[in-house]
């Protein structure tokens, strides 16, 4: 997590209202010069401020696009560390993406670092190469969900591998599994190293059609550092795996636990006749047992696109964050369709939560030179990607998009 300073006291104990309304006069004074980004887990207070909404790599490709678009000089992105890290990558040298909070990054991909992975990556390898009287006869391909840090898609750039999102895992992992960007040689071996997320790796492997039971193992980097060199699995173990799974999750899809799909069932059985049951849709990122025991598992945008299309009178149980459910049940109840969240318990991303109005107003006043004796512009919170961290992770994501359709065109 990055240190983020304390801010003025007036932006702290500003009401709400006020708030809104001085960050609606700078957006206005800023003009076309300002972009400002939302994702889909932040709160109703931020995102009526966005310009557009979307999902973390959705909204880095929107910022690119409208950067030629427009003479925009600043992208505001209200999401997490990580997201703003590829808004960097995918937007003109000459634009600052801007992070309202330094503060605000993601726990899955802090559980994967740079040295982790590199030390994983040798370790992996000379296991196989041992297994293999010292020659193996195979490769190891990356993958990374995009939920990672720069650093992290640098090095799976550079080892010959893509990143991935929920919604394209599949395609990805397709893609790797026949070789990736050398086709897979007559009896050569693919493996795939999936992180940080093993759950999505793990759901995605079950896709695939693997038993992941026998086909995958995990790789802990914690259980590294206590002494266990290939993070809990054994040598016999890396050498049957087709999948190896880096040991990280989302914290809040780790809530939704297969118990909870199990009231949702035990209340469809009590319904009265003509009771419509409810479904249960979940993200990808909840465990195994989780998608296994739902209806449909799939994206974010995917879960959106579902429920906005449900017939009315139907019912559904969403299994991903909070704030987002709440909007989707807000719009989806004036057309007759009943959305709550799987769970009762309060899933809500806590990092994305340190995106709030004092910090946007707080970076907005900067920009206008508000906060400066000369009156000058100055830019706080700059999220900037090292040029060589950026040009290996730009491997990653462009053979990622390469594999994946186009954006549909947002008005």
């Amino acid at each position: 997590m990055l240190w983020q300073p304390s801010l003025p006291e007036r932006y702290i104990k500003m009401p709400e209202d006020e708030a809104a309304r001085l960050i609606t006069e700078r957006r206005a004074e800023l003009g076309e010069s300002l972009v400002i980004l939302g994702h889909h887990y932040q709160t109703d207070q931020i995102i009526r401020h966005a310009d557009y909404t979307g999902d973390s790599l959705k909204l880095s490709q929107l910022a690119a696009r409208v950067a030629v678009e427009r003479p925009v000089k600043w992208v505001i992105f209200c999401g997490v560390h990580f997201m703003a890290e590829t808004a960097d990558m995918l937007t003109p040298e000459h634009i600052d993406v801007i992070l309202p909070d330094m503060s605000a990054g993601c726990s899955m991909a802090d559980m994967a670092a740079y040295e982790d992975a590199t030390d994983a990556w040798e370790m992996l390898n000379k296991t196989l190469n041992e297994q293999n009287g010292g020659s193996w006869n195979g490769r190891i391909i990356p993958i990374t969900y995009v939920n990672s840090t720069a650093a992290v898609k640098a090095f799976v750039g550079a080892n010959g591998g893509a990143c991935c999102t929920s919604s394209n895992a599949r395609q990805v992992f397709d893609w790797a599994m026949a070789g990736g960007t050398i086709p897979a040689a007559e009896g050569e071996e693919i493996k795939v190293l999936f992180l940080p997320d093993q759950h999505l790796g793990r759901n995605t492997a079950a896709a695939y059609g693997l038993d992941v039971a026998t086909e995958t193992c995990l790789y802990d980097p914690r259980l590294v550092r206590r002494g266990e060199p290939l993070g809990g699995s054994t040598a016999d173990q890396v050498a049957r795996a087709r999948v190896i799974l880096w040991a990280g999750h989302c914290s809040v899809h780790k809530l939704f636990r297969p118990e909870h799909c199990d009231e949702i069932r035990r209340a469809n059985e009590s319904l009265a006749p003509g009771e419509e049951p409810m479904k249960i849709l979940v993200h990808p990122e909840c465990c195994k047992e989780v998608v296994d025991k739902s209806d449909l598992a799939g994206s974010t945008e995917f879960i959106i696109k579902t429920i906005r299309a449900a017939k009315p009178g139907s019912r559904w149980a969403i299994g991903t964050e909070v704030h987002l459910v709440s909007r989707l049940a807000r719009e989806a109840a004036e057309r007759g369709v009943h959305a709550r969240i799987l769970s009762d318990c309060q899933c809500l991303c806590t990092t994305m939560y340190r995106i709030d109005q004092p910090h946007v107003l707080w970076v907005l006043d900067n920009l206008a030179g508000a906060l400066s004796k000369d009156g000058a512009p100055k830019v706080v919170n700059a999220v900037r990607v090292h040029p060589e961290v950026r040009s290996a992770a730009l491997l990653a994501v462009d053979r990622m998009l390469s594999l994946s359709a186009p954006m549909a065109k947002v008005d």
